[in-house]
């Protein structure tokens, strides 16, 4: 029940190849200077930098490339943030439950970056995988996640279940 966590120290395609085991978690738009984030410049200064990046591709590149395989990324903090961790998760997660938050918040994750980031082409691959995963849900939760969607695309954010 531990993630796998495939960071941009691993190439490109090394990365492509690994993404279909399973992986939790990736990493894109990568910096790894000290306060990088906060600069404007692409960019990377390998002498200020803890360690070298390899897949230097960003976010959106990223995000792209995922949609185009049909995956469903996600932003996701919600069992973070509402103190599903630790052995409170492990009681969610070791029977399945957890499956009942993963994928709706992933949808709405994921609809708040198409909204506020995405170039319209990337945009509309991620609305499609959207509605593909949406049909996957029981029709209960398939309400309650396209009214939150509308929300978003109203301007709320932080929506989750």
């Amino acid at each position: 029940y531990t993630g796998m966590i495939l960071t941009a120290r691993e190439p490109a395609e090394l990365r492509n190849q690994l993404i279909q085991f399973g992986v939790s978690q990736i990493d894109g738009g990568t910096k790894i200077e000290l306060g990088s984030y906060a600069e404007k410049e692409q960019n990377h200064d390998l002498k200020k930098g803890q360690f070298r990046i390899n897949d230097d591709r960003s976010l959106n590149e990223i995000i792209d490339e995922l949609l185009q395989q049909d995956m469903l990324p996600s932003f996701c903090t919600a069992c973070y943030r509402l103190g599903r961790t630790g052995e409170h998760f492990m009681e969610f997660s070791v029977p399945g439950f957890i499956k009942r938050f993963c994928t709706p918040n992933a949808i709405l994750t994921l609809a708040e970056y198409l909204m506020d980031y995405a170039p319209e082409h990337t945009a509309e691959k991620g609305w499609d995988v959207i509605e593909k995963n949406i049909h996957e849900l029981n029709e209960n939760v398939q309400h309650q996640v396209r009214e939150r969607i509308e929300k978003i695309k109203r301007g709320e954010r932080d929506l989750y279940f």
